[in-house]
């Protein structure tokens, strides 16, 4: 096969052996499996910006630190040199959260390290050593949808313990093993603390888990995992291995127009996100 370009440099500096074929090709970047020595692995190689169908959105970039505020001006004024940090920061989210997620109990890839926009990383195999299928490729049995929901819902609760809540998690970012799911595509990764947009995120991320989920398992459906979740989180009482109920306790107290307004923006930006979530995988 032709070795994309961007993978020639791994092979001049012996990064990488050989490129054994291409994974996949997503909305963000392209993914190839590659030969390390004698161990196979993952090249993801991210796409440009502009042939990107999923935007580097506001929503997405809140609360995102610079190295230093030259950058951070640069990145706001959307200069060469901006786009350019832009494109670094992006790439590298995606590679810090791994490291972050993996020390703290949530299974992805593990990375091995970022080379010039090209992501090397782990290759998630089945049981019979060939690269694992995605969630939304497999049909399950209520059993198999209940416990995949249940590990899943797990790994959300240790990124958002760890600061973290992934942004654009669905059936198609969940490859699955005989040990049970594997999160992936982290580059949107949001950080719950200073993104205004990470509780309609977390959300999101739990009610896409349910509602596919939910088709094999229909007494997941109606759940409010993402709102339990959330609660338990802004009461800081939430804990990785805090039990789940799937419900809320309805709030009794007046309104305040000033929450209900926020509340209302919350809703409106949640159904631009599940639009767009739509849109995106309906490219994949």
């Amino acid at each position: 096969m032709k070795v994309p370009p961007q993978l020639l440099p791994l092979l001049e500096d012996g990064l990488i052996d050989a490129v054994v074929r291409p994974l996949r090709s997503g909305k963000e970047a392209a993914v190839f499996v590659v030969r390390c020595g004698e161990e196979l692995r993952c090249a993801k190689v991210y796409k440009d910006a502009q042939q990107r169908g999923f935007r580097q959105a506001v929503a997405y970039q809140e609360g995102r630190k610079a190295r230093n505020s030259r950058q951070m001006r640069a990145m706001e004024k959307r200069s060469r040199y901006g786009r350019r940090e832009a494109e670094t920061a992006w790439h590298s989210a995606e590679v810090d959260a791994l490291y972050r997620l993996a020390a703290a109990g949530v299974r992805v890839p593990q990375p091995y390290g970022l080379f010039d926009g090209v992501l090397l990383m782990e290759l998630i195999t089945d049981p019979a050593g060939d690269a694992a299928p995605r969630l939304g490729d497999l049909p399950l049995t209520a059993e198999e949808a209940l416990d995949c929901h249940a590990r899943l819902l797990a790994d959300v609760v240790r990124m958002l313990c760890a600061g973290m809540v992934h942004g654009d998690l669905s059936e198609f970012n969940v490859l699955l093993t005989a040990d049970g799911p594997v999160i992936i595509d982290l580059p949107q990764v949001v950080d719950a603390t200073a993104n205004n947009s990470a509780r309609a995120l977390l959300e999101r991320d739990v009610s896409n888990l349910g509602e596919y989920l939910g088709r094999f398992a229909p007494q997941l459906q109606g759940r409010a995992y993402g709102p339990e979740i959330w609660q338990l989180y802004a009461a800081g009482t939430l804990h990785p291995d805090s039990v789940l109920t799937g419900h809320v306790e309805a709030d009794t107290t007046p309104a305040n127009v000033g929450d209900v307004m926020r509340e209302i923006e919350a809703a409106r930006l949640e159904a631009e996100l599940r639009q767009a979530g739509r849109e995106a995988a309906a490219q994949r």
